[in-house]
């Protein structure tokens, strides 16, 4: 309230703001907050001792750092990837003043959903059952669920890659897609979400190809990338241009070498096998791998290569930008200084 015989102000409202904490993970997030209700706090009223009344104070919410912030409607109120990053998302009444004749007005309200998204240098796309669980397990620290059925992965894990120079690359393992996840179908956008917010794309397929049920039909490893490819590409067309590798697992089985060098052939000119596919599993643009590395997770060949060709793959990207932040830095001087001129 303010103060009407004095013309006194009163405080606004407190606001609410969610606060990106490197320290917060999902567990910690809901035993801290089991209401799942914040309020600002009022603000004060004006009094003969403080014509101005005091702000209310304000409500921040920690949360992990990966979290979009969106209303109940699905409307992207903003994005929190660093640690101590800020969004405001309701704002507090204005205080009571001469032209509200002195009432307070009523602050902002609304339901807000946290959806995160892992951040990760590298995300392993496969099908269920390419081997991708035992793969991080054999490339890093991480001890995911493994066993021969199809989603056995029910979350994403996370595993770092350690170098002897100290580098580490983070890997993350996410749920397995299959034919129709971008219509959210099998784990659809629980995977597909994670995938936006890698560098870089580490694809898996079974050199022997893939059949998800008895039903279905068997897919080869050529096929199973395009499949993924397009899967990728129709829940959101800018993830087929990051840059990818390509793991070809399951080395260890019986022709595996033939496979290798058909699916090899087949990459290198992949218009003219598209006939292999059914018409809506052709791909806009066919993925252009970095590296086509062959390795059996089961008995750890080439898993060293593997790291190898990430690690060369990773450093590349990291120059590429600071050039590209270099070029745009020297173009902005310019512009200053022609401006100047």
């Amino acid at each position: 309230m303010g103060l009407p015989r004095l013309g006194g102000q009163g405080g606004n409202g407190g606001d609410v703001w969610v606060v990106a904490s490197k320290n917060m993970n999902l567990k910690k997030f809901k035993e801290k907050y089991p209401k799942k209700r914040f309020v600002g706090e009022n603000g004060a009223n004006s009094s003969v001792k403080a014509l101005k009344g005091l702000k209310g104070a304000d409500k921040e919410i920690s949360a992990p750092v990966g979290i979009t912030v969106t209303t109940d409607d699905g409307k992207i109120l903003g994005d929190l990837n660093s640690d101590g990053q800020r969004l405001i998302v309701v704002k507090g009444g204005r205080g009571g003043a001469y032209y509200s004749e002195f009432q307070p007005s009523k602050g902002q309200a609304r339901h807000i959903r946290l959806d995160l998204k892992l951040i990760a240098d590298l995300g392993l796309v496969g099908f269920p059952n390419a081997g991708k669980s035992s793969l991080l397990t054999a490339m890093s620290n991480a001890r995911p669920q493994v066993a021969n059925y199809a989603f056995t992965t029910l979350r994403p894990e996370i595993g770092k890659l350690m170098y002897k120079d100290y580098k580490q690359i983070s890997v993350a393992d996410l749920p397995g897609l299959i034919e129709g996840a971008h219509v959210n179908k099998g784990m659809g956008h629980r995977f597909l979400k994670h995938v936006e917010r890698t560098k870089q794309l580490l694809f898996v397929v079974d050199v022997s190809g893939f059949q998800l049920a008895a039903k279905t039909p068997l897919r080869s490893a050529f096929e199973a990338v395009q499949l993924l490819t397009k899967e990728l590409e129709l829940y959101k067309e800018e993830l087929v241009s990051k840059p990818a590798l390509l793991v070809v697992n399951k080395m260890d089985l019986p022709d595996a070498e033939d496979k290798l060098a058909e699916l090899k052939e087949q990459l290198q000119n992949p218009h003219e096998y598209s006939n292999l596919l059914p018409d809506d599993m052709i791909p806009k643009s066919y993925m252009s791998f970095k590296h086509v590395v062959p390795v059996s997770a089961s008995t750890g060949f080439g898993v060293d290569h593997l790291k190898s060709c990430i690690r060369e793959s990773i450093d590349e990207e990291a120059m590429e930008t600071k050039e590209n932040i270099h070029q745009e830095r020297l173009q902005a001087l310019r512009s200053q200084s022609h401006g100047h001129l």
